[in-house]
């Protein structure tokens, strides 16, 4: 009886040992988890980092960003540690805007974290005197050296416009889009309903805002012609993802 309650305990505890201690498998995976934590991307844009680059380079990152958002390649990144870092302040390179629609992810499209870049957004991508002053804000007081207007594909806020639509307070929105209708020279159908019309108005919006900026804010034009800041436009694909620099 002694020697069978002996053996006892001692398989229990080899049982508890065995039950401790984890499969390599699952060793594996802590330490695959472990790893891929550490290699997210904790950091935020420095002012130093920022300053440090030009109007050029920054352009060049956005392509870059964008052939890694097509490629689904992503930079991994720990948003919680940058919102903590990013909290005293912030030095965006860049100021973007871009049109109200839910699928033009603006940060994810150029492959950019949270401090990296300022976002506005308006159905259409206009420009007016609020979307002036947030821009003359971004570049003049907080150093962004880039202002990138984002028009796309199948925009909705272009079709309402090409085909005149009132509606609320739409019919005042729409209004700051029609010029760039009326400027494209077209002799075909000039409905929403035929694609190429759309796409060039698209591009034709793209180019008004430019104009717009480079009209109504001196601040910006100054700083663009003594080189401090560059003003850009481009055409987000919906279908591939691909962002074209007009």
């Amino acid at each position: 009886m002694t020697k069978k309650f002996l053996i006892i305990p001692g398989l229990a505890l080899a049982f508890l040992t065995a039950c401790n201690n984890p499969k390599p498998s699952e060793t594996s995976a802590n330490e695959s988890a472990v790893n891929q934590a550490k290699a997210l991307v904790q950091e935020v844009l420095t002012k130093e980092q920022r300053d440090a680059l030009t109007p050029d380079e920054i352009i060049q990152t956005f392509k870059a960003g964008n052939e890694r958002f097509i490629k689904n390649d992503l930079t991994a990144r720990d948003h919680s540690s940058q919102v903590r870092k990013s909290a005293n302040g912030q030095f965006p390179k860049a100021v973007v805007l871009s049109c109200l629609d839910s699928r033009v992810p603006v940060e994810d499209v150029f492959d950019r974290g949270i401090g990296d870049i300022f976002v506005g957004r308006v159905a259409g991508n206009f420009v007016n005197e609020d979307l002036l002053g947030s821009m003359e804000f971004g570049c003049k007081v907080a150093g962004a050296k880039v202002i990138l207007v984002l028009g796309h594909e199948h925009c909705g806020a272009v079709k309402s416009a090409i085909d005149d639509v009132k509606l609320g307070n739409i019919t005042a929105m729409l209004s700051k889009i029609r010029p760039a209708v009326e400027k494209v020279t077209y002799e075909g159908d000039r409905t929403s309903g035929n694609p190429e019309f759309v796409h060039q108005v698209c591009e034709s919006n793209v180019k008004n805002t430019i104009e717009q900026i480079r009209q109504n804010s001196p601040i910006l034009k100054e700083m663009e012609d003594s080189g401090q800041i560059k003003i850009v436009g481009a055409v987000y694909d919906m279908d591939t993802g691909e962002v074209t620099f007009l």
